[in-house]
């Protein structure tokens, strides 16, 4: 890999992480507070597996969408998929401040339904231009769907 392609990979992942991490400051207030006093549902993880496991996935995100990025932006897919991969990004940010910040559950469960289509549709479009970068997402729908789960559960239970 060119040394020009490591820094460009570096910034996807960077990015990556730092936009994902946006979520964090609607999350980490309420778990010791508003969080820890509900009733979750069975399998529930402890509160300190999310951060590395989410650190992972954001990683891999930027991975994915460096992978696709370096397709060329002048072809229209890689542009249509980087949009897509955007969209969802907002989504991912989105249901933590609806979730945890504003303590609704239903919205919640709203916005990760919205964004677990859009995780598939974005792996279906990445998987046009860059086969890798759609198997990367692969572990992030996965985690989103147990995410779904749980935010269903607690919504059930509380």
């Amino acid at each position: 890999m060119k040394k020009k392609n490591i820094w460009m990979l570096l910034l996807f992942i960077v990015a990556s992480e730092a936009i994902g991490s946006i979520g964090s400051f609607a999350t980490i207030p309420a778990i010791p507070t508003w969080y820890q006093f509900l009733t979750k549902p069975p399998f529930n993880p402890p509160n300190w597996i999310f951060g590395p496991v989410w650190t992972l996935l954001f990683a891999c995100m930027g991975i994915s969408a460096y992978l696709v990025w370096q397709e060329s932006l002048t072809k229209k897919s890689v542009k249509n998929a980087l949009t897509w991969f955007g969209i969802q990004f907002v989504f991912n940010v989105l249901w933590s401040f609806l979730f945890f910040k504003a303590q609704s559950p239903i919205a919640g469960l709203v916005c990760i339904g919205i964004l677990w289509v859009l995780i598939i549709c974005t792996i279906q479009l990445f998987m046009k231009v860059n086969k890798k970068a759609g198997f990367l997402l692969i572990p992030y729908l996965l985690w989103v769907s147990f995410a779904t789960y749980l935010n269903a559960g607690i919504m059930l239970l509380n």
